[in-house]
Parts: structure tokens; C-alpha cells; sequence
């Protein structure tokens, strides 16, 4: 499907997912003419003003066709971010690399001026603690990644930054590029990793917390990072002195907490217990590492959901935030106060919520189920670290 192309015309890669249908409606609201652009349609009806083309970002002929009468694309589409996809490397790679060199040469080839790409905080946090860190951070060299979701945003960031500066074909303009490196995102209706934690709260598998009381992460609310979006393109035109062109900036609501204690709302507020038990963070590592092995043994006969990964476990465990300054200074980025009441709100409207039915005997079998499970998983896969 070609669009007919105007100042407001934006397309959005990864535009059928939670984050990026909340920005097109965002859009929207500036009478902007938007594009989504996905191998899986939205979940939610589309507005009048936006259109939906199936594609597959691997395929640069699907983005050639797609990009042309653009006048912004704002690259969110991803793979592997989490769970058992973070296990993918083959698909990994053809996404997150291969399909941003798509982007790119298509921007280039069709004269598209402006390109907002959504990074990662994971292009220089690889398990080490960083306090108050800033965009003068070396990226973590590719082979101390520990997945391969973090490695191929790396590269592919670099490539998008590489790129701000060529010239358009058929056009004295040239391209300007900058990438957003988001914390975490929350808010009502996420689709990918809060309805796993509550579900582990459900099941009775959040019994325990692990890590330093003391570590902080960030988390960015999904209007917050909306907003770093729409002033990110905005800063990359005439008007603005492509303020952020060629430029990465950090992105959260600025506010470092507890992983744990950041959930802690959440739980309750579904009427469940805050578990007491803290396990150390080195001991949740191995069995992500184990996990992760048995994953990679029998994955193609059972594509099971691992309960972490070895980078879940440093992201959630291990001290990690960035400052928001230069995003506040070069983007006018101000991030507004959220909390989780409205998730928690959300989750409740769907049925979910302790039942006062359950009975502590139930409870108590889960315990003694999750117990013997995990020592079952470690002990079988011993003797496969050791070969």
C-alpha cells in the first residue's frame, strides 16, 4: 500500500505491539497521517487516520513499498527482548539487524529525511553496575553480551547513528537519525512482560525476590516514552537545528527504584503476599544459566517458557540507571509522575486477583511444588555443565 506523502506522514516498524500503537494514536492527535507496519495486526481496532500494512521487516522489498511517501519513520520493531525469545538467535539477528539495514537503505533510497530509533539501556549494560550513567558510555563490546537481543540493538544502533548524514536519493536533503535507549516499559495493557509477572503471581511462583535490597533499575511509563518519541522527531527537524540528529538518548521516568519493590504495588494490590524469602542474586544466575542449557538441548521439541534468563536476572538484580539531562536539555524531555494503580486497575478489569477461595493447604502444595521443580531442573542439568 503506498501513502500519499505529506509533512506529517510517519511510519511505524513494529507498529501492531503495545508501544507502537500507543504512539500512532499519539500521533493522531497532531492530525498526523500514520502508517503501521507489522508481521501481526493490533489488538485493538484502528482509528480513522491510521493504516495497517502485514509485513515482514526482513523483507526489503515489503519495506521499500512501505516507506515511500514517508516523511518519518520511527523503527521499533524488535525480537528477542524477553523469555524464551531471547533464545532465538537466528531470528534475533534477521530482525534486529537484517531489518534495520532494510530501514536504512529504504530511508535512503526513497528520501525519507527523519528516522527515530528505539534502542535499549542494554547497549552498554551487560551485568556491571552503572549509577547515574550517561550517553558517554562506551557501548559493551559485542562478545560480553550475554544474550543476543542486546548485542544485535547494539549493532543495529550503532548502524542507525552511523547513517545520520547520508544523502537522500533524488533529493538535496540528507537523513537524520537518533536513537532512544528506554528503561522497562509499564503501563495499562503492556502485552509482554507484565502479564508474565502476573502470572508467575498467580500460579505461586513469586515466592521469593533475590539480588541487593539496596540495587536500583528504572522503568519508563509508556506515555513517558511516547512523549520522548514525538520530541525526538520533532528535534530532528529545520525548525529545531536537527538538534538530535546523529544522537543516543537515555530514557525512563527518572525515578530508580527496586525492581522488586517497584512490583510491589502490583502484587498487592491483586491481594497477594509480598514474599520475605531473598535468595542470592548468584544462586537465581545458575539456575537461569541451567535453564537456558535445557533450553538449548531439547527447545526444538519443547519451546518452553524459562522462568529467567541470565539477562533478565541483571536486569532486574543488578544496580543500573542513567541521567535524564541531556534528554531534558536537547529534547525538552520532562517525564510525568506514574505509578502502577492504573495496571493494577487494568489487570483487575479482566478477572485477575487473588480468589478468597484459595485456601492455605493450596498454597502450601505450590511451595512444596516449586521447591522440589527447582531442584529437580538443577540437579538434572549438573552433569551437562560438566561435559
Amino acid at each position: 500500500m503506498e501513502v500519499n506523502r505529506t509533512d506529517r506522514t510517519f511510519l511505524i516498524t513494529g507498529g501492531g505491539g503495545y508501544f507502537g500503537f500507543r504512539l500512532a494514536c499519539a500521533l493522531l492527535k497532531t492530525s498526523s497521517h500514520v502508517v503501521l507496519f507489522d508481521v501481526r495486526p493490533p489488538s485493538q481496532e484502528l482509528p480513522e487516520g491510521i493504516v495497517f500494512i502485514q509485513a515482514d521487516i526482513r523483507d526489503y522489498a515489503q519495506v521499500e513499498k512501505a516507506v515511500r511517501g514517508v516523511n518519518c519513520v520511527f523503527h521499533v520493531a524488535s525480537y528477542g527482548m524477553s523469555g524464551r525469545e531471547q533464545l532465538n538467535r537466528k531470528l534475533i539477528e534477521e530482525v534486529n539487524v537484517q531489518g534495520t539495514e532494510n530501514i536504512l537503505r529504504a530511508c535512503v533510497a526513497h528520501g525519507v529525511p527523519r528516522l527515530v530509533y528505539t534502542s535499549t539501556f542494554n547497549v552498554v549494560f551487560g551485568g556491571q553496575e552503572i549509577k547515574n550513567g550517561d550517553e558517554s558510555l562506551p557501548y559493551l563490546p559485542l562478545h560480553l553480551h550475554p544474550d543476543h537481543y542486546s548485542r544485535t540493538k547494539s549493532i543495529a544502533e550503532k548502524q542507525v547513528l552511523k547513517a545520520n548524514g547520508s544523502p537522500l536519493n533524488n533529493t538535496t536533503g540528507v537523513l537524520r537519525t537518533c536513537a532512544l535507549r528506554p528503561a522497562g516499559i509499564y503501563g495499562p495493557g503492556e502485552e509482554r512482560h507484565l502479564p508474565r509477572i502476573v502470572s508467575y503471581i498467580e500460579n505461586g511462583i513469586f515466592r521469593f525476590v533475590y539480588g541487593d535490597p539496596d540495587s536500583l533499575v528504572e522503568f519508563v511509563h509508556v506515555d513517558n516514552l511516547v512523549s520522548a518519541h514525538l520530541l525526538a522527531a520533532e528535534a530532528l527537524t529545520e525548525k529545531r537545528q536537527h538538534r538530535a540528529a546523529g544522537q543516543p538518548y537515555f530514557i525512563s521516568d527518572g525515578r530508580p527504584v527496586n525492581n522488586f519493590e517497584f512490583f510491589r504495588p502490583l502484587v498487592e494490590g491483586l491481594g497477594y503476599s509480598f514474599p520475605t524469602l531473598r535468595l542470592p542474586i548468584s544462586l537465581i544466575y545458575l539456575f537461569a544459566f541451567l535453564t537456558e542449557m535445557v533450553h538449548h538441548v531439547v527447545g526444538q521439541i519443547s519451546n518452553f517458557q524459562p522462568l529467567l534468563t541470565r539477562t533478565e536476572v541483571y536486569k532486574t538484580g543488578v544496580t543500573h540507571y542513567f541521567s535524564m539531562r541531556k534528554a531534558r536539555e536537547e529534547l525538552g524531555y520532562e517525564p510525568k509522575l506514574y505509578d502502577l494503580e492504573d495496571v493494577v486497575q487494568w489487570f483487575r478489569g479482566r478477572g485477575h486477583g487473588k480468589k478468597r477461595s484459595q485456601s492455605s493447604i493450596k498454597k502450601l502444595i505450590l511451595d512444596v511444588v516449586l521447591v522440589v521443580a527447582f531442584t529437580a531442573v538443577v540437579l538434572s542439568c549438573l552433569p551437562v555443565v560438566g561435559q
